[in-house]
């Protein structure tokens, strides 16, 4: 068994926090006694390799990933058990982006970052934009790099599978799903979506600033992160 967070933003997010660097979120994981951590940025996965070092040096597990916006405007969490993988998938979903130029000073910043939490560069185009990839392309996508895919808090009244379409589509073998840190009693949650018993559940931060890491704490019944993967 180990706690987790597998839905945090960094600076390169243009809705996170410039606090939201590779050292400060390893840091407070670290602070929060928090196992291991994904970072999940919107569309890309261009930071996790930097907060994947930062986290090593202090014992930090970190999985890469990203939050992907389908064609639908659904929000869906895809983690890969390596950098090689999401970086395949990632490079796939930034080029499905529409060309639409980030405007910082409308949408905020887009920072890339290494380990050190130095700037290395700015992503110019604007990574919040849906991508033109359906929510069930996405998952063969996911599934065939190894992936974990998890519609993303089905909880939320906006980007959210259940908020969008409705329903979980049915042409899809999902197994987990996420719901936000606002669902504090999960039985009562399910209680009045009896549906939603089925699938494997993520309870994660969504933090896009550092004071959002902290709240209840989620465990997982697994050996390993690498449990979590297909092999």
């Amino acid at each position: 068994m180990f706690s987790y967070d597998f839905h945090i933003h960094s600076a390169l997010s243009p809705c996170g926090s410039m606090d939201m660097t590779p050292g400060n979120i390893v840091n407070m994981a670290k602070l929060l006694e928090i196992d291991a951590i994904a970072v999940t940025d919107h569309n890309t996965i261009g930071n996790a390799e930097a907060v994947m070092k930062a986290g090593k040096s202090i014992g930090v597990s970190v999985v890469p990933g990203m939050e992907v916006e389908t064609s639908e405007g659904v929000h869906v969490l895809t983690l890969y058990p390596n950098m090689e993988r999401a970086r395949e998938v990632s490079n796939f979903v930034y080029s499905r982006l529409p060309d639409i130029e980030n405007k910082p000073e409308i949408f905020g910043i887009q920072a890339y970052m290494d380990e050190n939490d130095n700037i290395i560069d700015y992503e110019k185009k604007l990574l919040i934009s849906s991508a033109s990839i359906s929510i069930s392309e996405l998952f063969y996508i996911v599934n065939e790099a190894g992936g974990l895919f998890s519609p993303a808090h089905v909880d939320r009244d906006s980007y959210s599978v259940l908020s969008n379409l409705g329903f979980i589509p049915e042409d899809i073998p999902v197994e987990w799903i996420e719901v936000s840190k606002n669902v504090e009693d999960l039985e009562a949650y399910l209680s009045i979506r009896p549906d939603l018993k089925k699938y494997k559940i993520l309870r994660n931060s969504d933090a896009h600033y550092l004071e959002s890491m902290p709240g209840q704490k989620n465990f997982l019944e697994l050996n390993s992160v690498d449990e979590l993967f297909n092999k």
